[in-house]
């Protein structure tokens, strides 16, 4: 398919005829075509195609239908008939009543260039380039910022069922990629046991039952794997991606012990950054917020927040779920700096920000970065004396004890993540004669005090930023962040953020910016419409609950 860009084009003056009668108060699609003019041009997409070929589909009518696609939760084959017999719809793309529109396929095909292009945010960048035309767009002021926790498109699978499904798939991918190889090596139970897609109901119920069909998933799984990488096979095959997602599966979940293979104990396998789960979306990652558990990913939805304008993302980040939110802020306000779009205060969840982030987003970008930030968890809650007790004299490289004892020792160090601390260390003889040396450490046998420092400028910060969150009036400005949960209610509920509609990182990851895209024209039209916001739904009787009943962390 080739692309050769077109102008937008006026609506036909039929369609216009049409649609106003159909729609004397117009509709969220006419109203952001009259208001917002042409969001996407075919030049704005036009090297995601090549210069010959039979030509495509409008590309940039294409990303339009993709953004309604969402603000309406439509499937692909829903929103293509909405093209092809939807009256405000033909008025929004400029079509004329009687064109047929395009096969629901094209929209997947569309997606997969802008996949392969890295290019969804234009998407977003469309919305926003034409709000910020209409002046509906202000970035000087505050944003937002919060994550969310996204399930990938593959269903739970228990641990049988996902090790016999990592076994099957790679099966038939070998199937296809060299069947008369496989049908040598292959043993005549093995048609038996993964011919068909394992459930979990078919499995017994017995431990040691089901102890044994692991043992022998794994032993079939072993020797599947040395056949493959043996070099009797056919060139190419250990190269097969399921082939690698089943060898890291194996590695993962089984060991091999003489000549038998056995489970691996949970303390014995690899790290959750690098833990498969599911062999379906080898991308996908599992991880535990509170008592939320999931499989999948998390999307970092940044919002304005001004009271004279319609609260718009800015910048929607997605990763695998088990990247920390502390490590995301740097890189939200780089995506921010590149389009224009950094706020002068940006407010964010407790884990979001510390001392580092905050000195980062004020000396690389003029941000003032704001969140809990964590207390001190150096040391138990039964020991006397914490980290904050301790006077410091950073010219001198000194720390003194709330006893009036000094320290000795002073060393800049590295912690076990990499990053630069300083260690700080009492005399033994010093500590060992102090009566409250049990109440000081929190180990029985420790012969002196140890404090483990962040460099001087970012303890300094954090400092500050521990006494400044516990005055009433920076509470009173940090209640503008519990704004970002209703954006994520809104996602949720109208264009399905939780769940991950396609498989693998970069996939979600254009769902993402398509659902960000999708609630600004939603909001831009309730701005024009000046529909009022929503309230945050309270039950009947929850209002009759006394003041002294509310439970921690309510609103």
């Amino acid at each position: 398919m080739s692309m050769q860009p077109k102008g937008p084009g006026e609506i036909p003056a039929e369609t216009v005829r049409v649609a106003q009668a159909a729609f004397p108060k117009g509709s969220l699609a006419i109203r952001v075509r009259d208001e917002l003019g042409v969001l996407f041009t075919d030049e704005g997409f036009a090297d995601l195609f090549p210069v010959r070929g039979k030509p495509a589909w409008s590309p940039g009518r294409l990303a339009l239908v993709l953004v309604l696609q969402f603000v309406e939760g439509l499937t692909d084959r829903q929103a293509a008939e909405a093209v092809r017999a939807r009256i405000d719809f033909k008025y929004a793309l400029a079509l004329e009543l009687t064109d047929p529109g395009f096969d629901f396929s094209v929209l997947s095909e569309f997606r997969d260039r802008l996949v392969e292009a890295e290019a969804g945010r234009r998407v977003l960048d469309g919305i926003l380039n034409a709000a910020r035309e209409k002046g509906l767009l202000k970035t000087a002021g505050r944003a937002r910022t919060d994550s969310t926790h996204v399930k990938c498109a593959a269903r739970e699978l228990c641990w049988l069922e996902m090790v016999a499904e990592t076994l099957r798939s790679a099966l038939n991918t070998l199937a296809q990629a060299a069947p008369d190889w496989l049908v040598e090596i292959a043993e005549p139970d093995w048609f038996r046991h993964y011919a068909t897609r394992a459930e979990d109901s078919r499995f017994p119920k017995a431990p040691t039952k089901r102890e044994e069909i692991g043992r022998r998933i794994g032993t079939d799984g072993t020797r599947l794997l040395e056949a493959v990488f043996s070099p009797q096979a056919p060139a190419g095959l250990r190269e097969l991606e399921q082939v690698e997602i089943l060898r890291r599966m194996w590695v993962q979940h089984f060991r091999q012990d003489g000549d038998e293979v056995r489970r691996r104990d949970p303390k014995d396998r690899p790290p959750g950054a690098t833990r498969l789960v599911t062999p379906y979306d080898p991308e996908a990652r599992g991880s535990k917020k509170r008592d939320i558990l999931w499989d999948g990913y998390k999307a970092h939805l940044t919002e304005t927040c001004e009271p004279d304008a319609p609260n718009l993302i800015t910048n929607v980040a997605t990763t695998d779920a088990t990247v920390a939110d502390s490590v995301m802020a740097g890189a939200i306000h780089a995506s921010l700096a590149a389009r224009d779009c950094l706020p002068g205060e940006h407010w964010v969840d407790a884990g979001y920000p510390n001392a580092a982030q905050v000195l980062a987003a004020d000396r690389d970008h003029g941000v003032a970065l704001h969140g809990p930030m964590a207390t001190d968890t150096s040391l138990q809650k039964n020991v006397l004396f914490r980290r904050d007790a301790f006077t410091l004299d950073w010219d001198h490289r000194q720390a003194t004890c709330p006893n009036g004892i000094t320290s000795t020792q002073w060393h800049p160090r590295r912690s076990q993540t990499g990053l630069p601390v300083i260690r700080v260390r009492f005399n033994p003889a010093d500590c060992r004669t102090c009566p409250d040396l049990r109440a000081c450490t929190s180990s029985p046998k420790a012969q002196r005090r140890e404090l483990t420092l962040r460099p001087r400028d970012e303890y300094a910060a954090r400092q500050a930023a521990r006494a400044e969150q516990h005055t009433d009036a920076w509470k009173d400005r940090y209640k503008i962040r519990a704004g970002i949960e209703g954006t994520i209610s809104q996602g949720v509920q109208r264009c399905g953020l939780r769940r991950s509609r396609y498989q693998g990182l970069a996939k979600t990851s254009l769902q993402h910016q398509l659902t960000g895209a999708a609630i600004n024209l939603a909001r831009i039209d309730a701005h024009l419409t000046e529909t009022p916001r929503a309230r945050t739904r309270t039950s009947h009787f929850a209002r009759l609950r006394p003041a002294e009943s509310k439970p921690s962390g309510a609103n």
